[in-house]
C-alpha cells in the first residue's frame, strides 16, 4: 500500500490499523533544536482522544504517545522522530458477523476491490484511528510554528445544519474546548449538543464543517502551479477520513460574488501592505499574502449507524440487510478539529522549511 507518507521537507509516515497491536507516525524533517517532550504531543492527542464525551465513541483508549527516537535531552536531534501509541481496548469480535457484507460509507468495498482483501476489525488501515500519527506529528509541526509566531486555531463552524456566529480568533482559541461539540459558540454548541442527542436516540448521524485559521503566517509561502499553498491545504484536509469538501476564505460564496465585492483591496497600515477583507483567505496565487489563513472542511455523517441498511453479502453474491453495532462516534467533526488543525501545521511547516523561512539544518544557529 502506498499513499502514507505526507509532506516534503517536513515529513511524516503513518502507520497501524484500528485493532493492529499499535498506531504511530515517523516525522523526519524536523530541524535539530527544538525543545519537546511527550506531554507537548500528549496534549494535542488528548484532544483527539475517544470516550470523552456524549458526542464521542464510548472506546476507551488512554492513547498514551511513546517516543522512541529523535530526542535527546529534551531536543530535537534532527534525525526521524518515531512516536507510538498502544491499542488496549479494541473488540474485535463486534465486526465478524459483518466482515463479508460492506458497510454503506465505509471504505469496505473499495479495499476489497483494491487489494483484494481487507482487515474487516473496526476499518483497519481505513479507520480514523490513523490520524493519531497525523496528530502527533502535528504537535511537532505547531511547536515549530510557534517559534515564527504562527498560531492554529480550529473549531466546529456547523453542525447538523446549526451555524456558529461569526467569532474572532481569541474568542475561538478562549471557547473552543469549553463544549464537548467545540463550537467556540456556546449558545450554538448548545443546540448542537441537542441535535446529536437526538439523533443518536434514532440510530442515526449528523455531519458539519470544521474551520481552521492560521494567524501570523509571513507572505510567500507556497510554489506557483501544482504546488500551490491552498491546493496542499486541499490535500491535507480531504485527506482525512469523513471529509469530503474543502473551501477557503470566501469559498463557494465566491461564485455568487462580482468582482467588486470579492476582491480584497489592498491599503497601507502601519508601515505595511494588507487588506481591507479577506475574501481570497489569506491565499493569492497559490502564494500566502500575510493574510489569516481561513479555510473549511466538510464533514459527512458518522457511517456507522445502527438503523437498517441494505448492502451485499461477499460470500453469497446476494443483497443482504446491515445493521451495524458497536462503538461509533454520532458525529465526527468535535474529534477532527485537532486532526484538521494538525493538517494545517503540517502543510504550513513545509512550506516554511521549502520557502526558506527555517533554516532546515537546525534552530541552534
Amino acid at each position: 500500500m502506498a499513499g502514507n507518507v505526507f509532506g516534503q521537507m517536513f515529513q511524516i509516515t503513518t502507520w497501524g490499523e484500528s485493532h493492529g497491536r499499535a498506531v504511530g507516525v515517523v516525522v523526519d524533517g524536523l530541524p535539530a533544536g527544538l525543545p519537546f517532550s511527550e506531554a507537548d504531543i500528549q496534549k494535542e492527542l488528548d484532544r483527539r482522544r475517544p470516550g470523552q464525551s456524549e458526542v464521542s465513541t464510548p472506546r476507551s483508549e488512554a492513547d498514551r504517545v511513546e517516543i522512541l527516537s529523535g530526542i535527546f535531552e529534551g531536543m530535537s536531534t534532527g534525525t526521524p522522530i518515531s512516536m507510538l501509541v498502544w491499542n488496549s481496548d479494541a473488540r474485535s469480535s463486534s465486526y465478524d458477523a459483518i466482515k463479508d457484507t460492506p458497510r454503506p460509507g465505509h471504505a469496505d468495498f473499495t479495499y476489497m476491490a483494491r487489494y483484494g482483501m481487507r482487515d474487516h476489525r473496526g476499518g483497519g488501515r481505513s479507520s480514523a484511528r490513523e490520524t493519531i500519527g497525523r496528530v502527533a506529528g502535528g504537535a511537532l509541526a505547531k511547536l515549530l510554528l510557534s517559534h515564527y509566531g504562527i498560531r492554529i486555531a480550529g473549531h466546529v463552524l456547523e453542525l447538523g445544519g446549526i451555524r456558529a456566529k461569526p467569532l474572532s480568533f481569541e474568542e475561538i482559541l478562549e471557547n473552543v474546548e469549553k463544549t464537548p461539540v467545540r463550537c467556540a459558540d456556546l449558545e450554538a454548541a448548545e443546540n448542537m449538543l441537542e441535535k446529536v442527542a437526538a439523533l443518536r436516540q434514532e440510530g442515526d448521524s449528523v455531519g458539519g464543517i470544521v474551520e481552521v485559521i492560521a494567524k501570523g503566517v509571513p507572505a510567500g509561502l507556497g510554489e506557483p502551479v501544482f504546488d500551490r499553498l491552498d491546493a496542499d491545504l486541499a490535500k491535507a484536509l480531504v485527506s482525512i477520513p469523513a471529509v469530503k469538501g474543502f473551501e477557503i476564505g470566501a469559498g463557494f460564496e465566491a461564485a455568487r460574488m462580482r468582482g467588486s465585492e470579492m476582491n480584497d483591496s489592498f491599503r497601507m497600515e502601519d508601515g505595511k501592505i494588507t487588506c481591507s477583507s479577506n475574501n481570497a483567505g489569506g491565499i493569492l496565487g497559490g502564494i500566502s499574502s500575510g493574510l489569516d489563513i481561513v479555510c473549511r472542511a466538510a464533514v459527512k455523517p458518522t457511517p456507522s449507524i445502527s438503523k437498517l441498511q441494505q448492502t451485499v453479502d461477499l460470500s453469497t453474491n446476494e443483497n443482504a440487510e446491515i445493521a451495524i453495532k458497536g462503538r461509533h462516534d454520532p458525529t465526527i467533526p468535535p474529534r477532527m478539529v485537532p486532526v484538521a488543525e494538525a493538517m494545517v501545521a503540517l502543510v504550513l511547516a513545509d512550506h516554511m522549511l521549502r520557502s526558506g523561512f527555517i533554516n532546515p539544518r537546525t534552530l541552534l544557529e
